[in-house]
């Protein structure tokens, strides 16, 4: 067995037969605790995404949301998304959505634990995630450097190179010869000085472009699908019974399980909103608010864009024109390509052309503030930083020139090994988080706006709360 084949029979194994039980179990189990938090307070997580931040060097709630939002939304949602249609069947997209409603409650402890214990640097901006509260919170310094490390392979060193090659793969429309062409090293070229303009600007900068290109990209590509959804308004029922039938087929969940609609679906749901993995806390913690649990609530929009509007977009975009079922031989961006061409022509490929680039490039900036952040939790030496910020970026060079196979192999695993420990990490620390949310609603029935101080719940363990 090769180094590769041996990388992804363990990544089959801890996503397949671990991951996906502790992902959706810490979801089930944080719904029922919080009340449905991401149900019953809905109109909460819209009010609390615009407060208002009161200095520049602060990212505001949205801000932060935008980035975390930037990274959650990529080419997974198309890709990873057709990909889940096409192996598991229409069914997959109920156990997705299904997923993205009980994950919100995941995303609302650990965005609300990172806005508990987050630090305030030198320059006043905020830093925070699962290392920091790990840490702090459970006193264990050599799990939360554990975790950074393992969230700087991946997002830093694996998943950004994987975007920078998913930049260049839509050239393939255009350029046949491509990997033969000397277009790759244009577009990494390009990358790489973006990124590491952006690498240097400081997270303000980072949040600025996410708040714009996140909306613009993401109202695009929802438009398309809803146009999708109107030109063929009259086949809506019977895409969504297949859906449901094929949801609740017994067949279609349990033959062949690792390969089923509902394997698949909770799989895509889970590893696309990335709710309880670790990472959208790192977004989390930079937010200026005056009470921690209102982060927490507006990262539960976050989730809803990126699986609810985002991949139900793809969903609907696939299932309504059909080409998934008369060409077997295409799957990924291409048959997404393909999909919206069947319906408006050619020039709609472009559209999905543009759409992947900007879901692929805000994801290169946010995946790199999540980095910074735990580099900075290992350590603040300048110099370390420097060297970082140019590596990070020469990644990205690296990955619109390589397939990065093994790299995304070790991408997958590194990333589950985040994800692991954050869900014991929030499972201990759960009590902290669900006192903050009770805390924030007694004020709130007191007609106040909600203002959090750590002895509040009974803390004396933070930074900028006291």
């Amino acid at each position: 067995m090769s180094f590769a084949e041996l990388l992804t029979k363990f990544d089959d194994i801890l996503y397949t037969w671990c991951l996906i039980y502790m992902l959706a179990g810490a979801g089930i189990y944080f719904s029922i605790r919080t009340g449905f938090v991401q149900l019953r307070l809905l109109g909460d997580c819209f009010t609390c995404m615009f407060e208002k931040k009161s200095s520049s060097h602060h990212m505001s709630s949205f801000q932060a949301l935008m980035v975390a939002t930037a990274s959650r939304v990529g080419t997974g949602n198309m890709a990873g998304v057709a990909t889940a249609i096409v192996a598991g069947g229409p069914g997959a997209a109920f156990w997705m959505w299904l997923m993205a409603v009980l994950g919100a409650a995941s995303a609302f402890i650990e965005s609300t634990l990172a806005q508990i214990y987050k630090v305030q640097e030198e320059d006043e901006s905020y830093k925070g995630g699962p290392a920091y509260y790990i840490e702090r919170a459970l006193g264990a310094r050599w799990l939360g450097v554990v975790f950074a490390v393992s969230l700087i392979a991946t997002f830093a060193f694996g998943f950004n190179g994987l975007q920078a090659y998913n930049i260049v793969s839509t050239m393939e429309y255009y350029f046949p010869d491509l990997h033969s062409s000397p277009v790759p090293l244009v577009i990494g070229c390009l990358l790489f000085a973006s990124s590491l303009y952006l690498f240097f600007a400081g997270s303000d900068k980072i949040g600025w472009l996410s708040s714009v290109l996140v909306p613009v990209m993401s109202v695009m590509y929802i438009v398309m699908g809803i146009l999708i959804i109107i030109l063929n308004i009259g086949e809506i029922p019977a895409v969504l019974a297949a859906v449901m039938k094929d949801a609740f087929d017994f067949r279609a969940i349990f033959g062949g399980f690792t390969g089923s609609c509902m394997v698949l679906g909770i799989k895509r749901g889970l590893f696309s909103n990335e709710a309880g993995m670790g990472s959208a806390p790192n977004a989390s913690a930079s937010a200026e608010v005056s009470h921690p649990a209102k982060q927490g609530l507006a990262q539960i929009i976050s989730v809803y864009i990126d699986t609810l509007m985002i991949c139900s977009a793809t969903v609907f975009i696939l299932l309504l024109t059909g080409v998934y079922k008369t060409d077997s031989s295409l799957t990924g961006i291409p048959l997404l390509q393909q999909s919206v061409a069947a319906q408006f022509g050619p020039w709609a490929i472009h559209v999905i052309t543009v759409a992947v680039c900007m879901f692929a490039f805000t994801s290169i900036v946010g995946n790199y503030f999540y980095a910074e952040a735990n580099i900075l939790f290992i350590s603040k030496n300048k110099t370390f930083l420097t060297v970082f910020r140019v590596a990070a970026a020469f990644m990205v060079l690296l990955g619109a020139m390589n397939s990065m196979d093994v790299a995304w192999s070790l991408a997958d695993i590194t990333m589950g090994l985040e994800a692991v420990v954050n869900i014991i990490a929030i499972l201990l620390l759960s009590r902290i988080a669900i006192a903050a949310l009770k805390d924030y609603e007694r004020q709130k029935a007191l007609g106040v706006d909600p203002v959090f101080h750590e002895q509040n719940i009974g803390l004396d363990n933070t930074d900028v709360w006291k």
